[in-house]
């Protein structure tokens, strides 16, 4: 898929699990879980140990089945690092200058982490084809959808605070997609390995993503 093609796919699917992982093989099984309940969008953050190495796995196992990138990425050597393991597309909590530059020259679609309005701007003329929104439980969807006021044109991806019983709101605040960490995929399931329960949350999100949108 080229850039446009890998963006109007993660609007399809609406929802990126956000792992961090606690260990490369429980990820692993996160993901394995997560497919399983509906959720396909995953994004590896670079908090989990051996991230790169997990995203090549991953890439190696699932292939096409799920649309697999990479975030908190930090510094600009993730950039290619990212790239070459398998990742489509690269998510950063925050806006630099450098990785930046780095991460819109890279040809794949880029998110950057972003919360003010001075901050929304800054990632739109550093490249970042979506703003991701964070953390977006300081503001909830009332912020966003305040947001999205001045910037409607600006793609906004909320990460942190997306639950099953909010999605419908975030959606309806204008929500490209959503980012779903702890409340989605809890490390402490996996590290009791009662991966099924995941599974189970997974299929109430899709459940939730799909009452938002046939509200909407």
């Amino acid at each position: 898929m080229n850039k446009a093609e890998t963006l109007q796919k993660i609007e399809q699917l609406g929802i990126l699990a956000v792992l961090r992982g606690p260990s490369p093989d429980l990820t692993i099984k996160m993901v394995a879980a997560l497919i399983e309940g509906g959720v396909t969008g995953i994004e590896i953050t670079y908090s989990t140990p051996n991230a790169s190495e997990v995203v090549r796995s991953l890439d190696q196992e699932f292939g096409s089945q799920i649309l697999l990138g990479m975030g908190t990425l930090t510094v600009p050597e993730q950039v290619e690092e990212a790239k070459e393991a398998g990742a489509k597309f690269l998510v950063s909590p925050h806006i630099e200058k450098t990785l930046a530059s780095e991460m819109a020259s890279c040809g794949l679609p880029v998110m950057m982490g972003a919360l003010t309005p001075s901050e929304v701007m800054k990632a739109r003329a550093y490249g970042s084809d979506v703003v991701k929104m964070f953390p977006g439980s300081l503001g909830g969807p009332t912020y966003m959808k305040a947001l999205k006021g001045p910037f409607p044109d600006i793609p906004m991806m909320p990460t942190g605070g997306v639950n099953e019983n909010n999605l419908g709101e975030w959606f309806a605040a204008g929500a490209f997609a959503v980012g779903a960490g702890s409340n989605l995929c809890p490390k402490e399931i996996a590290m009791a390995g009662e991966f099924q329960k995941i599974t189970v949350i997974a299929k109430r999100f899709i459940s939730a993503l799909q009452t938002a949108r046939h509200s909407s």
